[in-house]
């Protein structure tokens, strides 16, 4: 992640922001029955969902799927959770948000909706 971070959002912003990825997110292919979240951390936009394949939470609770991370320069970063190492993985970046949302909804390489 190369690209500096940017400045804090207002909350106006960050509410809509918010509501864009939430939106996104009713229309993924993979799990539409459970119900993703979308919180705010620091800069950046975590989404978590309940593990629907339970190969992460035996339970089925609620866990990290994607971080989204803008750039001052307009472009995004989208990572994925490695839930064994407890670290996020970049894997794409330098893409608008709505390219990235496109990515994260289809997730064909199957490398976000444990």
């Amino acid at each position: 992640m190369a690209a500096a971070i940017m400045a804090p959002a207002s909350a106006q912003v960050v509410d809509l922001m918010v509501r864009r990825m939430e939106r996104a997110l009713r229309e993924r292919v993979r799990y539409r029955y459970v119900q993703p979240q979308v919180l705010r951390e620091e800069n950046s936009y975590r989404i978590q969902s309940p593990c629907c394949s339970r190969k992460v939470d035996p339970t089925g609770g609620m866990i990290d799927i994607a971080l989204l991370v803008p750039h001052d320069d307009g472009h995004w970063c989208l990572c994925s959770r490695d839930h064994a190492n407890s670290t996020w993985e970049p894997r794409h970046q330098d893409a608008s948000l709505d390219v990235l949302l496109d990515l994260l909804c289809v997730d064909s390489e199957r490398q976000f909706w444990a």
